[in-house]
């Protein structure tokens, strides 16, 4: 016989799925979750203070390949500060970053845990599968981001007035980094939003297709607007990786497609503002001839009586 066991009831996240919880309880779920992600945004901060020089020491190597940004003993110059303040407030800013970064795990999947179970069973599979592949594109990016700063700054510099230093003022400098990395790694996400629409149901493969023309146009509007780079280097190649993976998207909404067995609907190939062909065409009928009638109308018809049953000598035993 056991002692001191307590009959365990069920978790916050079994009763928010059958829907058993209060709206108090709701707030309360949402305000502890909260509050663990905030302290694991905290650790990360912490983790991220004592990182933030390394980080700073990477991103600032774009800037040391630029020309006569060294001295006669190959040493990068330091970046300008124009306030006492400005290099402890942008380590807490790169320590921001990588708090949200390092803690990311622990603050999304709080996220997850009360947002789940509101949707159903194949909702839940597709959100897996979707976060496991922003993560990858985000990434992509932001590593295109960093290659873009590395190779724009040397067009930028060739391309300016003459005569100037390149001594940059350090906030400034991170702000344009950071900002395109984030800009290519959100940019990176526009083909999840395509698959979306086709694993909902919404657009199919051919559809998506026919958009290509409006994508590539506004791929590279995009790029031309959002790009802080006024160069043409990191246009053209935020707009082309657009591009690529829009054209992607549609390969993996065509397969999609394919398996679920879509496409092969009778007016599949007519368009949601197309009137379907109707078959206008007469047949001739002949006429067909008198008939006569035997039993006049509303009289009881006759009934028949059935016939005698055959009896063998054997079915009598």
């Amino acid at each position: 016989m056991a002692f001191g066991l307590k009959k365990r009831g069920p978790s916050d996240f079994e009763r928010a799925a059958d829907g058993s919880m209060t709206l108090m309880e709701h707030v309360r779920e949402l305000r502890s979750r909260l509050f663990r992600a905030s302290l694991a945004i905290v650790g990360g901060l912490i983790v991220g203070f004592w990182l933030a020089d390394p980080v700073f020491l990477l991103l600032k190597r774009p800037y040391c390949r630029l020309p006569d940004t060294t001295d006669a003993f190959g040493h990068c110059q330091d970046l300008l500060a124009l306030a006492p303040t400005t290099g402890f407030v942008l380590k807490l800013k790169l320590a921001l970053w990588l708090g949200l970064i390092i803690g990311a795990p622990v603050w999304l999947y709080q996220l997850w845990a009360f947002i789940a179970p509101g949707l159903h069973r194949h909702e839940r599979k597709w959100a897996y599968v979707f976060v496991s592949i922003a993560a990858p594109l985000f990434a992509a990016g932001a590593v295109l981001a960093y290659f873009v700063v590395d190779k724009g700054l040397g067009f930028l510099m060739d391309s300016g007035v003459g005569g100037l230093s390149n001594q940059f003022e350090v906030s400034a400098y991170i702000a344009f980094v950071t900002n395109m990395i984030l800009l290519f790694g959100v940019a990176f996400e526009f083909p999840l939003i395509l698959l979306m629409l086709n694993f909902t149901g919404v657009a199919s493969a051919r559809r998506l297709l026919s958009w290509w023309r409006v994508v590539i146009f506004v791929s590279f509007a995009f790029a031309a607007i959002a790009t802080p780079d006024p160069g043409p280097f990191g246009m053209t190649l935020l707009a082309t990786a657009l591009s690529l993976l829009y054209f992607v998207a549609v390969g993996v909404a065509f397969l999609n497609d394919k398996r679920r067995g879509r496409g092969k609907e009778i007016y599949s190939d007519l368009a949601d503002d197309e009137v379907s062909p109707l078959d206008l065409s007469v047949e001739a009928v002949e006429a067909a001839g008198r008939v006569e009638a035997t039993t006049p109308i509303g009289a009881p018809q006759p009934i028949e009586a059935p016939a005698p049953i055959e009896r063998r000598y054997d079915d009598m035993t």
